[in-house]
């Protein structure tokens, strides 16, 4: 491909100078009241991988009566686009196809939307969705970056619209009687909320030159808000979690649910005071940028929560990945007398400290279902997962990702020497360098980096003492792709 990045960026002002104010802008106040026996009509965008769920959810709602109904969809990949309209045809439900949201939502006949674009897009089709008088199921994590998320939840708030999170597990209520025995203080005092991602990430492989853009994609949509520059990987699709400009790593990517789980023991609704994270892509080198190996500190009053990535597994050469009393996609809850493993998004464990099953939760009701249900009522506090619990759970992720990017390298003992006054932060270090040693990896020659230790005003979502990491809490946007500082 001989295309240059210049070339690129010239393309990308020349398209942003072209394209007017969206239209949709003034569409708020003409959106439809919803009764009881009205079909719901929906639009989901995005739905080459995390958005087929989406279309699966709301099929099986229809199956069981429900009255909601797909009538639109909307991919800038034109042959993902066609093969999603083509399937909804055969089943005797033609959908109208988009490739670019702003067009879908100028569709007044479109009540909610369902996105499920990658993380970049998240917040801004959120916002451009709610100011057109829809709601939104919106994808995990809410946003790219703090300022993304808190957006969102105003924006929602101003117009009244229903915006749910796809943390499912915010509709178990096995989760959410076990939260609940936990504080009542069962097991003792918390002493750490642990929240784990043992999930294999392999390479992504190393190119030399850009890879070309398949002449289906439009791709100018697909940047959308990120810069638009060559695609320095093999693949666009999915690999962009692994890439700043578009992703937020294994931390944003699975390891929200589980922060969000974590969070959500502890009681707590707002940001830490106080965060820092270690970590770094380790095993192999490649076009990936976000770390394959992290622990993030969260350092709240009551309890550390503590947050682990790892994309390696067990050791070298082996197929099954690490375990951490019986998790590996987990939350564990360190009390003083026993824990609670929470090992999916519908059940709970209680264990004491001599390793006897206390308790046992389990079960937990359609997330999709809880969406359409508060669609209807109107009611923000019917949701299981409403917005301000996204960004909350979101913004713990982008803060430990802030703290890596501007951190430094440092060898293991210069590590052990800044955490030896934190025994909890500690250990979670020392298993984290064993798990690398029996990967093969030398922390001498391929170091971890330390990121900086961040003060936070948790009231107004601003570092206090590091101006870099309050510049990383949003991001500059690409015209005409701008997140609004006032929505």
């Amino acid at each position: 491909m001989n295309t240059t990045r210049r070339d690129f960026l010239k393309t990308s002002a020349l398209t942003a100078a072209a394209l007017a104010t969206p239209s949709f802008l003034s569409a708020a106040s003409a959106s439809r009241v919803i009764g009881a026996n009205d079909e719901i009509r929906v639009a989901v965008v995005g739905f080459n991988g995390r958005g087929g769920d989406h279309i699966g959810g709301v099929r099986s709602l229809r199956k069981k009566g429900e009255k909601v109904r797909i009538v639109a969809l909307c991919d800038v990949d034109s042959e993902v686009l066609a093969k999603g309209v083509a399937s909804f045809e055969k089943e005797g439900n033609p959908v109208t196809g988009y490739r670019d949201l702003r067009k879908l939502l100028e569709n007044q006949e479109i009540d909610a939307i369902s996105i499920a674009s990658p993380n970049h897009w998240h917040a801004l089709g959120a916002i451009w969705a709610v100011q057109a008088g829809k709601d939104v199921y919106l994808e995990k994590p809410v946003s790219h970056n703090v300022f993304e998320g808190r957006k969102i939840v105003e924006a929602a708030r101003k117009y009244g619209r229903i915006v749910q999170t796809g943390t499912q597990s915010r509709s178990s209520f096995a989760i959410k009687e076990a939260v609940a025995w936990v504080r009542a203080g069962n097991l003792g005092k918390i002493k750490v909320a642990r929240g784990l991602c043992y999930k294999p990430r392999n390479s992504i492989g190393k190119v030399t030159a850009p890879t070309a853009i398949p002449a289906h994609i439009d791709y100018d949509l697909w940047c959308g808000p990120a810069p638009k520059v060559p695609l320095m990987r093999t693949r666009l699709h999915y690999d962009w979690h692994w890439v700043w400009d578009t992703g937020c790593g294994d931390l944003g990517n699975q390891g929200i649910h589980q922060m969000d789980i974590a969070r959500w023991f502890l009681g707590e609704t707002a940001l830490s005071p106080r965060v820092f994270s270690v970590g770094g892509r380790l095993g192999y080198v490649d076009d990936g940028e976000t770390p394959n190996t992290q622990f993030v500190y969260h350092d709240y009053a009551a309890a550390p929560l503590i947050f682990e990535v790892r994309g390696l597994p067990e050791k070298k050469g082996a197929p099954q990945m690490d375990k951490y009393r019986g998790g590996s996609v987990a939350v564990i809850i360190e009390c003083e007398n026993g824990h609670v493993l929470v090992p999916n998004y519908s059940s709970a464990i209680a264990v004491d400290l001599a390793g006897n099953e206390l308790k046992q939760w389990s079960g937990a009701k359609d997330h999709y279902e809880n969406f359409y249900g508060a669609v209807r009522t109107r009611k923000v506090t019917d949701l299981t997962a409403d917005i301000l619990e996204g960004h909350l759970s979101s913004a713990l992720c982008h803060t430990g990702n802030v703290s890596l990017r501007l951190g430094q390298k440092l060898a293991p003992e210069a590590i052990k020497d800044r955490l030896k006054s934190d025994p909890a932060a500690n250990a979670t270090f020392e298993r984290m360098a064993a798990h690398l040693e029996a990967n093969a990896v030398d922390l001498t020659a391929t170091p971890l980096t330390f990121g900086e230790y961040l003060e936070m005003n948790p009231k107004k979502e601003k570092f206090t003492n590091h101006r870099k990491a309050n510049d990383l809490l949003t991001r500059e946007y690409r015209k005409p792709f701008v997140v609004p500082n006032k929505v």
